[in-house]
């Protein structure tokens, strides 16, 4: 029991506390007996009896040696994505050092700092303010925080429904009368009458067939209301493959718009809504999407010579692929093969000459000559057909055995018109180890490819082959070399169409394992996809990718150097980036804190786009300043929501514009106890009174000679009362 500032009294009782309770029940009732009998001297019994009960309790005087503790305010500052796209982050700061220099003036205060930047681990799952708060919260003494302000544009996304789950409630035992809630004050970056539009995706297909077109649903969203602002808006769709489309929608209603997939790999459409002028940013009204254009069950047609041992390889490694239709026949029984067999005993297939090669030869993605050679089998005007096929976008690879050196090869048939090399009619019979050549090394079919699973060392420690027919080249790239360097591996483009040409038929060595192996599945299924326009395979690439704030560019070509990259960014600057070679053939730079929004980059007559965004999409979902998730906290506190003003219009393209209105903050005052903490431009914070003990006095209220004193005295004097 408190009796002034720094002394109490306590009690260290005697007996137990039962015995005490039934004394004291005793005395009440002797006293009840003797009103009721009017006895005399009951007042005097009475007292007597009350000042035994009382040295039985063993009362002291106790002191307390306290040293007060400073008060903590915590100040969280919302620098978020949501904060970024908006030009607020500055406000935030400006804002923040304001307030701070006021609380640096108030005695005995000190500032702890909750820091939410946009390169937070938090900033994938949204803005976590409340979480940040909590974890601040619990490194500090409860019975120090005075309260609590949170400097954020009002968009977050971990708000609690109830106060009393930040755990800022007050307890009448933590700090005695100041029961209740810490105060909670929010300052708003921005003003109320904000205005904004987005571009909304509704849905939006991840993948698509080459050829097709998909649905994408999308709408417009508009925050806020602008006096001038038209519910009638203007968008434009790009495609690479296709025109500006543009397209006028109402605001709030859900259109859609086909996507289309012109080629396999990666498609992008670029969406642009027209700016506005009242609007806070126009760094979301741009959007990309991108999507997978996928083949649709690609067609494969093989066509093998006599048997042999590398006829499985091929085999096997185009059925292993789900997405490949294959179409494969072996030539068993050539016409000019003559045994007296009977017809009705032949169980062979008759080879579609006609239907193959001349009505259905369009529908392959892909022809494949495995150690053909010309027996009859195939008239000359169907492989005259082969060659217009190629021309005109198709895609042939010859694997070529020892007969392709012989009279009866390709060579000496129309497709000498297409093939990149002539035979010298040679056939190298010896050993040797397939090289990459220097070409080869920049080529996505042949860079970087695997070592053998006997290789101790960095380099290429492959099985060896055995045969190569030495050819001449005469036009195309030579990716890989064999015995004395001649050709092995020769691709090149015709037209609109690709063709590739193995001058060995012994890459089955490497399938089997034979001295160590080698890449054969890697090697073959690269030269498929090549020969089949894969987007990923293309010797002359530029790619760039937003990595939450950064950019990442890539440049692969065949030339010794490249030219700078040509970087357009969201506000229409340009800027020149030299690229540095990571490997041999690829170009590579990061540029790091980036522009939001969508980046163009040029390099020769290649282009690329990438999005500069949010690594979640709920912060770009709402941008506009608003009190209305963080109204309910702040009225449970009793605290108060301010608007610091300061906002800027079109920040992110504006740089350094006028602010549409000065910056204010709320004055702080320190507050014993409170019905509000917060008014009119003013903001208060509770004093917490919080202390250390460092040492206590105890004095006895009743000594045992003093107590026997005081007995014999109130006993002499009820003798004396009842003796008159």
């Amino acid at each position: 029991m408190t009796i002034f500032n720094g002394w109490d009294v306590i009690y260290s009782p005697f007996l137990d506390p039962i015995y005490l309770w039934v004394f004291a029940g005793l005395i009440v009732a002797v006293i009840l007996l003797m009103l009721i009998n009017r006895l005399p001297g009951a007042f005097l019994r009475g007292l007597g009896l009350s000042l035994l009960l009382f040295a039985l309790l063993n009362p002291s005087l106790r002191q307390e040696e306290r040293d007060p503790l400073k008060n903590i305010v915590l100040i969280v500052t919302d620098k978020s994505p949501s904060q970024v796209i908006s030009g607020r982050q500055e406000l935030v700061q400006k804002t923040f050092e304001k307030l701070n220099e006021q609380l640096s003036t108030i005695k005995d205060l000190e500032t702890e700092i909750i820091a939410l930047g946009s390169d937070d681990a938090r900033a994938k799952e949204g803005t976590l303010a409340f979480s940040a708060l909590r974890e601040g919260i619990s490194r500090l003494a409860s019975n120090r925080i005075a309260g609590v302000v949170m400097i954020t544009d009002g968009q977050v996304h971990d708000a609690p429904k109830k106060f009393e789950e930040l755990g800022l409630s007050v307890s009448q035992e933590q700090n005695n009368s100041q029961g209740g809630a810490i105060p909670l004050h929010f300052i708003l970056t921005g003003d109320k009458n904000q205005f904004d539009r987005r571009i909304e995706i509704v849905k939006a297909p991840k993948y698509g067939i080459v050829g097709g077109s998909r649905s994408l649903k999308l709408k417009i969203v508009e925050q806020g209301v602008s006096a001038d602002a038209s519910h009638m808006v203007k968008l434009k769709f790009r495609q690479k493959g296709s025109s500006e489309q543009t397209q006028f929608v109402q605001v709030g209603e859900e259109i859609t718009v086909p996507l289309n997939f012109p080629h396999a790999g990666l498609n992008l459409m670029e969406i642009e809504l027209e700016d506005h002028k009242d609007e806070i940013t126009t760094a979301n009204n741009r959007a990309v999407i991108a999507t997978e254009g996928v083949r649709e069950n690609l067609r494969v047609l093989l066509v093998s010579g006599e048997p042999h041992a590398g006829e499985r390889t091929w085999r096997n490694l185009l059925k292993s692929d789900a997405s490949v239709d294959l179409v494969h026949f072996t030539i068993l029984r050539p016409p000019e093969k003559q045994d007296g067999t009977p017809i009705h005993q032949l169980s062979l297939i008759a080879f579609p000459t006609r239907e193959l090669f001349s009505e259905k030869l369009d529908d392959f993605d892909l022809i494949i000559f495995d150690r053909y050679q010309r027996r009859g089998v195939l008239p000359l005007h169907y492989l005259d057909n082969v060659s217009q096929y190629v021309l005109n976008g198709g895609a042939v690879l010859v694997a070529a055995g020892d007969k392709f050196a012989t009279p009866l090869s390709l060579a000496n048939t129309p497709l000498e018109q297409i093939l990149p090399a002539t035979p010298t009619g040679q056939v190298i019979d010896q050993a040797y180890v397939p090289k990459v050549t220097e070409k080869g090394q920049k080529h996505p079919v042949t860079h970087n490819l695997p070592l053998s699973n006997r290789a101790v060392s960095s380099s290429p420690n492959w099985g060896r082959w055995f045969r190569l027919v030495e050819a001449n080249v005469s036009e195309g790239e030579t990716l890989m070399k064999g015995a004395k360097d001649h050709p092995l591996l020769i691709l090149n483009r015709l037209g609109e169409g690709r063709i590739a040409l193995l001058l060995s038929d012994h890459a089955w060595l490497w399938a089997r394992g034979f001295d160590g192996g080698g890449p054969y599945n890697t090697l073959l299924r690269r030269l498929s996809h090549w020969l089949m326009k894969e987007p990923d395979l293309e010797e002359e690439a530029l790619t760039a990718v937003g990595d939450g704030r950064d950019l990442l560019i890539t440049r692969r070509s065949m030339k010794k150097k490249i030219d700078p990259v040509r970087v357009t960014r969201p506000d229409g600057s340009t800027k020149e980036i030299k690229l540095k070679e990571i490997a041999s053939g690829t170009w590579q730079t990061t540029l790091p804190k980036q522009q939001l929004g969508i980046h163009r980059i040029q390099s020769d007559k290649l282009n690329a786009l990438a999005y500069i965004g949010f690594a979640s999409e709920k912060e770009l979902k709402n941008i506009v300043t608003t009190d209305r998730i963080v109204a309910p906290l702040a009225k449970q506190a009793r605290s108060g929501i301010f608007w610091s003003g300061g906002s800027q219009k079109n920040a992110t393209i504006k740089e350094g514009a006028t602010p549409s209105s000065p910056l204010t903050v709320p004055k702080v005052s320190m507050m014993t106890s409170a019905g509000a903490y917060a008014g009119a431009g003013w903001m208060g914070l509770l004093d917490r009174q919080a202390y250390v003990v460092k040492g206590v006095k105890l004095i006895p209220l009743i000594h045992g000679l003093l107590a026997l004193a005081v007995l014999l005295i109130a006993l002499g004097t009820m003798w004396w009362k009842e003796g008159h």
